[in-house]
């Protein structure tokens, strides 16, 4: 009788070995001798590939492990309180970090071998969401050492460094031309999908650590010099972010409403743009286009406006629309195109399907060919075509012309910085040149971080930060860098945890007569860790311990096109207490122990063992006697998150 297709996709029947084979699968497993090998377990710290695909290097299965109960915070803490203080380890923005990042960590989940990815971003919100709620603060017990560091840029990148600084003590003055901080996230992103009550609070707990100055309204190569900068202060780090949009390359592409994606979305942001035009095309297909048609969605237009109130006129840094302009608006036709075909598109998946509830009409797999212009010399309609990539670039198709008719031209197809006044940081490519640890090359005590280096994700400037604040701490106490590690993260640090939980080794005394470490208190026995060199991939877990397990997702927000007018809620719910603990329960804690009994049950000599209830802590809970063990490697075999490898060694 044949399975039902219901059992085919929930009852999982993963199996290392399959009927009929006799030959393990390498030669290096290969290693019996009768009922005996000279081989044994070691228990292995491997880094997992969610942490691996992170940018910004958070120990992502760590916090997971904390939510979902398996690893326990210190005697007076709470759950909630130590995942966020392990989350915001390498990244101070929780809440906003589970509401718009396109999240690379649940691409790389091995979850995905199974059924789903976890959802690292929900759980992630829920942290950041309940931080704010119980206020928790940074610690900043570190003493200031007296350095100061100029920050220009208060974005992503900019606060994150001033955050990791402070943590190492270190004091800095953030330099920002705008009336608040935020960059990026407030100015460059819609309020509905940072919400600006949540935003504020993560950058002022920033701020609330002390020894962080801010200067606002400022702009560093004109109000300041660079050569006050460099004369004031110990370092300098530039996180100036990309905020000069790059124009369509064709013909008449500086009409006066052609615009920026970047302008137009600090215009929304700011306040001073209310509505937009009838008829709106926006070039693009990553994420900043995607909040660009959103925004335009929502604003929607008025048949009749004022001149000097047209859309271009407001990004320019006119005065708002009135009130009652906006009270009249009505709905927009927005379009987006985009080179590649959507299932190729840079854009979240989730933002796309979003944009086309929104009532967005998608157009993929066209370019531009030529701005129109009407007799006033303003854009009247945009000339395309069908294209092909041909070796990543593409080539018109004959014949497909057509011309799209709009009011308004919004180019989002990259980014650059802006160099007034500071042209000698200039790489020639609208950007700043950066080594290994973020150092501006040949300008000594300059470091740089951020979209400036190359736009990317928020995720992307965040983890740049705190490698830049690293390498700026060497640099300030005079230390050479080392070579950073082949998997660049934070890294979960068994011997902290030992500290923490007060089983730290005690400190060695050399005994002649007793050099192995499998009973002694000063190390920690048969245990390695690789997670700085290694990343467990799935095919080293035993996956058939896992069942089928669907995936909570969040509910969302997102309005449908006759509801989108007017719509600037958050758009994501967040996830209860029960439902983050039950979305984290499904983490299979690649690369570390989660406590599931499997190497204890199966063992056939009893050889493994858990280690005595006041000796346990994350990462400790079973040890093996190697008095007892053959070697038959069954542990390694069952062990659901790859932790145990068979290691050579006699006994």
């Amino acid at each position: 009788m044949a399975a039902s297709s219901k059992d085919m996709n929930t009852q999982l029947t993963f199996r290392i070995y399959k009927d009929g084979d006799t030959k393990y699968r390498g030669f290096d497993q290969d290693i019996f001798n009768e009922d005996t090998s000279h081989k044994c377990p070691t228990y292995v710290h491997r880094t997992p590939p969610c942490q691996g695909s992170c940018p910004s290097g958070e120990d992502i299965r760590g916090w997971l492990d904390i939510v979902r109960g398996i690893e326990k915070p210190p005697e007076g803490m709470t759950m909630q309180e130590y995942a966020f203080r392990r989350s915001t380890d390498a990244n101070p923005f929780p809440s906003m970090m589970g509401r718009v990042c396109p999240a690379p960590c649940q691409d790389g989940c091995n979850r995905n071998q199974v059924e789903d990815f976890v959802g690292i971003n929900a759980v992630e919100q829920y942290i950041g969401d309940s931080a704010k709620e119980s206020n928790y603060s940074f610690d900043n017990s570190t003493a200031l050492s007296g350095k100061r560091i100029a920050i220009v840029g208060g974005g992503p990148a900019g606060l994150a460094a001033a955050y990791q600084l402070r943590r190492k003590g270190h004091a800095s003055v953030i330099f920002d031309d705008h009336e608040e901080l935020g960059g990026m996230f407030k100015y460059g992103i819609p309020g509905y999908r940072t919400p600006r009550e949540f935003l504020n609070h993560e950058i002022q707990r920033i701020l609330d650590m002390g020894g962080i100055e801010v200067k606002l309204n400022t702009r560093v190569g004109s109000d300041v010099s660079m050569e006050m900068i460099e004369q004031d202060y110990d370092a300098v780090i530039w996180a100036v972010g990309c905020k000069s949009g790059r124009p369509i390359p064709v013909k008449n592409a500086d009409a006066p409403n052609c615009v920026s994606g970047v302008g137009f979305l600090e215009a929304f942001n700011k306040g001073d743009m209310q509505v937009t035009t009838n008829r709106v095309v926006c070039i693009g297909g990553g994420d900043t286009s995607i909040d660009v048609v959103s925004v335009a969605r929502r604003l929607g237009k008025i048949d009749v406006l004022p001149a000097d109130q047209k859309p271009e006129h407001v990004i320019g840094g006119y005065v708002a629309h009135d009130s009652a302009f906006a009270a009249a608006r009505d709905g927009a036709k927005v379009t987006l195109t985009s080179l590649f075909n959507r299932d190729e598109m840079t854009a979240s998946e989730h933002e796309v399907d979003d944009a086309l509830r929104e009532g967005v009409d998608i157009q993929d797999g066209v370019m531009p060919l030529e701005v129109i212009l009407g007799d006033d010399g303003r854009a009247v309609g945009l000339k395309m075509c069908k294209c092909e990539m041909v070796d990543n670039r593409p080539e018109p198709v004959e014949g497909s012309e057509y011309v799209i008719e709009c009011d308004l031209i919004v180019s989002a197809i990259g980014q650059a910085g802006d160099f007034t006044g500071l042209e000698s940081l200039d790489n020639g490519r609208g950007l700043i040149d950066a080594d290994a640890y973020f150092r501006v090359p040949e300008k000594e005590g300059h470091f740089v971080a951020g979209d400036i280096v190359r736009p990317h994700l928020l995720t992307t400037a965040i983890g740049q930060a705190s490698i830049c604040a690293d390498s700026v701490d060497h640099y300030l106490s005079g230390k050479a860098l080392s070579k950073r590690p082949k998997v660049d993260v934070h890294h979960f640090s068994l011997l902290d945890k030992l500290r923490e939980s007060e089983l730290e080794p005690v400190e060695f005394v050399h005994q002649d007569d007793d050099l192995g470490t499998d009973k002694a208190a000063y190390a920690i026995h048969n245990f390695e860790d690789r997670s700085d060199k290694e990343i467990i991939s799935s095919d080293r877990l035993f996956l058939a311990h896992f069942q089928y397990t669907e995936r909570l997702k969040r509910d969302d927000n997102v309005p449908d096109a006759e509801q989108v007018l007017g719509h600037f809620e958050d758009r994501i719910v967040p996830l209860s207490e029960e439902q983050a603990i039950s979305e984290a329960g499904r983490c299979m804690s690649c690369g570390m122990c989660f406590e599931c009994d499997n190497c204890v049950i199966y063992c056939p000599q009893d050889a493994v063992f858990r280690v005595k209830k006041d000796q346990k802590t994350m990462g400790r809970y079973v040890d093996t006697d190697y008095t007892k063990c053959i070697g038959c490697h069954i542990c390694a075999d069952v062990c659901p998150t790859g932790y145990i490898d068979m290691a050579i060694g006699d006994h």
